[in-house]
């Protein structure tokens, strides 16, 4: 298990700042479609900026049950922590001024490291490249979108593969400070049935890297009945849930390859960024 993350040059860790700060809501990010609201968190001298989702302000789902979209906001968190790849920003669940939700640690993209997605002409996405998909770009005519071979967004791909995102937008990766990549946005997670909808197909029937196949064996440990993990993803989706986690980690180190689209759900998001 990692290190918790630390505020630099602070006493706290960036999650016990989250759980016991106090939250003053700054403002509302208005393109979201549930209630996201920008906060500053302070603990004694300490102080960080944050996302905050209360489950009040979550509008309900056909295929996930209601008031349950921070939770599994946490649980991606949690199961990105026991990777060791540390994907998802430090994350809790706590009370806040407008009830229950999820608060997660605010992280600044950095300017000028975009290049993660791109519309190429022609049929082959080019060196460095995987392909997506074609996408109408107006006027009669397509582009082939691709993703950046990039082995922080292929963790990525397998961590979306375990924890059965839904919605791995464009916007939702977040390039940070020391060549780090975050994944953000985690509320349609952990459904029993498959929903895997996300961008970064491009590694689709590839073997699984080595790094990714030691990952997932040590999480399959962590997710043993009984193991701290479990328990704690216990708290936060169904059994139900739990088990088909299980079962997925499972399957990918069964046949050792990147999942391909199941053909029974839209395979790509909408709309894509």
């Amino acid at each position: 298990m990692p290190a918790p993350e630390r505020i630099p040059s602070r006493s706290l860790t960036a999650v016990e700042l989250l759980a016991k700060g106090e939250l003053t809501v700054l403002g509302r990010i208005p393109e979201a479609s549930n209630a996201v609201l920008y906060c500053s968190v302070a603990y004694g001298d300490e102080s960080a900026e944050c996302v905050y989702k209360p489950v009040a302000g979550e509008r309900p789902l056909w295929d996930f049950p209601d008031g349950t979209l921070a939770q599994r906001e946490v649980a991606a968190y949690e199961v990105s922590l026991a990777t060791g790849w540390d994907l998802v920003p430090p994350t809790v669940l706590r009370d806040g001024p407008h009830g229950e939700g999820m608060v997660q640690l605010w992280v600044e993209p950095v300017e000028g490291d975009s290049g993660l997605l791109a519309l190429v002409e022609g049929e082959e996405p080019g060196e460095g490249w995987k392909a997506i998909g074609f996408a109408e770009v107006g006027e009669g005519r397509t582009a082939l979108l691709v993703h950046a071979d990039d082995e922080r967004l292929r963790r990525l791909a397998v961590l979306d593969a375990v924890i059965n995102n839904g919605d791995r937008k464009g916007g939702h990766l977040l390039p940070a400070p020391g060549g780090r990549l975050y994944g953000i946005d985690h509320g349609v997670t952990f459904n029993v049935a498959d929903k895997l909808r996300t961008l970064l197909w491009g590694w689709a029937g590839e073997p699984l890297t080595s790094e990714a196949v030691g990952a997932l064996k040590g999480l399959a440990e962590a997710l043993r009945p009984g193991a701290a993990l479990a328990g704690r993803l216990g708290g936060l989706i169904t059994a139900a849930e739990l088990d088909a986690v299980r079962a997925r980690v499972a399957a990918l180190l069964d046949s050792g390859v990147h999942p391909a689209p199941s053909g029974e759900w839209p395979a790509i998001p909408w709309p894509p960024v």
